[in-house]
């Protein structure tokens, strides 16, 4: 006989059918567009934080390996990221003076 209002004990939120496992870490395809995003904005603003965070998110993505094929957005997230970097370096050491930079 079915016992109305009593809830099964394996079943706590109907919602929850089927759900055996949950996300705790952003899958790769995100991670290569944060990257990605990182790169192009750290070529506008804070070059120098944003560069690394977007070699870290796109080498994330990827995997943490250059065997095998990858998507392009973590890609070019790694290889925008490491120019930014260069870049903000080089601007870093420039603006110190002509007296004192590296250059």
């Amino acid at each position: 006989m079915a016992a109305f209002g009593r809830q099964h004990p394996t079943r706590r939120h109907p919602g929850a059918r089927g759900r055996s496992w949950q996300r705790t870490t952003p899958d790769s395809a995100t991670l290569g567009i944060i990257g990605l995003i990182c790169a192009v904005a750290g070529f506008f603003v804070l070059g120098i934080v944003l560069g690394p965070v977007a070699i870290i998110c796109g080498w994330l993505a990827m995997g943490r390996t250059w065997k095998g094929p990858h998507p392009i957005p973590p890609l070019v997230a790694v290889i925008l990221g490491a120019i930014d970097t260069l870049l903000a370096i080089i601007w870093l050491a420039s603006a110190t003076g002509p007296t004192t930079g590296f250059f």
